[in-house]
């Protein structure tokens, strides 16, 4: 029994480590065709040894990333705190922990997976599995905090198309970032009618569940079916809770709208780095347009039509530049994100690790 026991162990171990092997392969993979799609015709690019930046206009696109990221976790941090169980006592520390892992791997897992939809299934399990909160709030913190941040862009989005002057300067890009626009507000309008709407919501899903347990991929239907009502009555009520604290709602809108605005900023002083002359204004407004404008395109991190598309944001430099400038660019709005989701993921292994030991 003692040999079994050992293979059995060495096994696993090996399984694992297979696991984290095959887990970090995936993100080398997932850079590299990103970089490859999106940076592989630079021949043009200026050498880097000629390039001239201005690197202390780079600090503040970082002391920008550094608050909007913790602008995105408090948001997250308020919403756990206001839904976190009165008797079950729950340390400050512990909560901006969560709150954090939970906004990382969810950008992590938005940015591997086409058209972003892994983030917020991957957040709502990572919540069941690491948190003592109720199930309905374990999956409406993570699908209000989207739809906050969806909520806060729109409202710096309809601002800039409104009082900007992008439809003189770029028509065919005007009507795309509305297009896109359009895109951003289906999961707010969507959710908004589940809470007002849960009969058709719980009637939805039932069928849903009868269609699966035909071809078997449901093996108890009647459970299944009480299971999902009884889940889409807990997270009304969690939604509920949120919207009903006192100032919650409109705090994490204010933070969402705080977030979008401080990343739509961090091209403009990429483009001072590199010496480019535009405008604040004239930046931010194309930076809200280009980001609208490619959110409806199927690929991991928007790539291929990101690089294209946002070269209307960078086309004040010159050609030799543009390149080093928005690799920056794509540092911070995507592949510093990666590089997080696969800290933490190894960082939970090794919690994991020294638990067991």
């Amino acid at each position: 029994m003692s040999s079994d026991k050992k293979q059995c162990a060495s096994k696993k171990r090996w399984q694992k480590i297979l696991g984290i092997g095959a887990f970090v392969l995936l993100n080398a993979v997932v850079i590299l065709v990103t970089a490859i799609s999106e940076f592989g015709n630079s021949a043009e690019a200026t050498e880097l040894a000629k390039v001239k930046i201005n690197f202390w206009l780079l600090v503040p696109a970082v002391l920008l990333f550094i608050v909007a990221t913790i602008a995105n976790v408090y948001k997250y941090v308020l919403m756990i705190r206001s839904s976190w169980p009165e008797d079950e006592p729950i340390s400050r520390k512990a909560i901006w922990k969560l709150a954090w892992r939970v906004v990382m791997l969810g950008k992590y897992y938005d940015n591997i997976t086409p058209a972003a939809i892994g983030g917020q299934p991957f957040q709502i399990y990572y919540m069941r599995k690491n948190s003592n909160l109720s199930n309905g709030a374990k999956s409406s913190v993570p699908i209000v905090g989207m739809i906050a941040g969806q909520i806060g862009f729109l409202i710096i989005a309809i601002l800039c198309f409104l009082f900007g002057n992008i439809l003189t300067t770029n028509p065919a890009l005007y009507v795309t970032a509305w297009l896109g626009l359009l895109f951003f507000a289906f999961w707010p309008i969507l959710v908004i009618g589940v809470n007002f709407f849960p009969r058709i919501t719980t009637k939805i899903l039932k069928f849903g569940v009868k269609c699966l347990a035909k071809i078997k991929i449901v093996k108890n239907c009647e459970k299944t079916i009480q299971k999902v009502e009884a889940e889409v009555g807990e997270y009304i009520d969690s939604v509920k809770t949120i919207l009903k604290t006192r100032g919650l709602f409109l705090k994490v809108i204010l933070l969402a709208v705080i977030y979008s605005a401080l990343t739509m900023t961090i091209p403009f002083f990429v483009l001072a780095a590199f010496g480019g002359n535009v405008g604040f204004f004239e930046s931010f407004a194309l930076t809200i347009a280009v980001t609208s404008a490619v959110y409806f395109v199927p690929t991991p991190g928007n790539s291929g039509a990101a690089e294209g598309t946002f070269f209307i944001v960078f086309s004040a430099l010159s050609t030799g530049y543009v390149f080093w400038a928005m690799l920056i660019w794509r540092f911070f709005s995507y592949y510093i994100y990666i590089l997080m989701g696969l800290l933490i993921y190894l960082g939970i292994q090794f919690e994991k690790k020294r638990k067991k030991a």
